[in-house]
């Protein structure tokens, strides 16, 4: 039986975002995180994801550029080379969704996969950026171009899907195909119009799918914003689309599971919607306009 640990920590802005500069709060939240990264560390988490944008306030409710200066480069940067010596001295695969420069000017909303030996594996952009009220995402993230990647890590075959991405059922089936067992989906998500969707899509897709997916959310408000609650309430599904772990909605936390990865095969032969797939019959899902 192939069982692995994970986790997931969902956490709340740290400093003030009118008096701190960028740089001091993205050290306020890299200190809060490495406490419970180290808690994890000693429960033994083997794969660890992080939120959305981890260490900054979600930005995105603002147009403002001064958080332009907060985007790192990724894997050059000094916060995914710090996660390096981390996951390396815990034997842990990290997932660290951070706000990434290309170059100046061209900014994603990335995610990368480090190792438990502390090599860095890829990384994923967020392809959707969506631009509704209170979610300003394309002022600040170029829409995503690395596909579909998984990472084949020390403990299993590892995708990334962010936050608004989730709505869209194409990516998922895309990183199973690519044979992800195990897709972690960093949010930044506030209650309101789609929090009902929560504990609904995540769960579908990991049963169309036939595989785990950790779903992680922030929690509190960010003055002086406001947008509304992030909600954390993050979880594991498992492939019959059962929560078997969930987060408190207000309290930063590590929540930690075990996946038994034979359930992946177990359901996929049961329900066998690989087999049935009719993808000659799907052309009209690629135009651009519908059919």
């Amino acid at each position: 039986m192939a069982v692995i640990k994970a986790g997931l920590i969902q956490m709340s802005l740290k400093g003030e975002v009118e008096s701190d500069s960028p740089e001091a709060i993205k050290k306020k939240m890299l200190d809060a995180h490495m406490v419970l990264i180290e808690d994890a560390a000693r429960q033994g988490v083997q794969v660890l994801g992080l939120q959305e944008i981890f260490n900054i306030p979600y930005v995105c409710a603002s147009h403002d550029p001064k958080w332009y200066d907060a985007a790192e480069r990724v894997p050059d940067g000094p916060t995914i080379q710090h996660m390096q010596s981390v996951a390396k001295e815990h034997g842990m695969v990290l997932v660290v969704p951070i706000y990434e420069e290309q170059m100046s000017g061209v900014y994603y909303n990335t995610a990368a996969v480090i190792d438990a030996d502390g090599s860095y594996l890829g990384k994923y952009r967020k392809t959707h950026i969506p631009q509704v009220a209170g979610f300003y995402e394309k002022f600040f993230f170029k829409p995503g171009n690395s596909g579909w990647p998984v990472f084949d890590t020390a403990y299993c075959k590892l995708g990334v899907y962010i936050c608004y991405d989730r709505h869209f059922p194409e990516g998922w089936r895309a990183l199973a195909m690519n044979g992800a067992e195990y897709i972690v989906n960093p949010s930044a998500t506030v209650a309101g119009l789609s929090q009902y969707l929560w504990e609904l899509e995540q769960p579908a897709a990991a049963v169309a799918n036939g595989c785990y997916i950790g779903a992680v959310n922030r929690v509190g408000t960010e003055a002086p914003w406001d947008i509304g609650q992030f909600y954390g309430s993050s979880y594991f599904v498992n492939p019959r689309g059962q929560i078997i772990a969930q987060a408190s909605a207000t309290e930063d936390e590590l929540l930690v599971a075990e996946m038994d990865l034979d359930l992946i095969r177990e359901v996929r032969d049961l329900w066998q919607f690989f087999r049935d797939r009719r993808p000659e019959m799907y052309a009209s899902l690629s135009a651009v306009d519908g059919v």
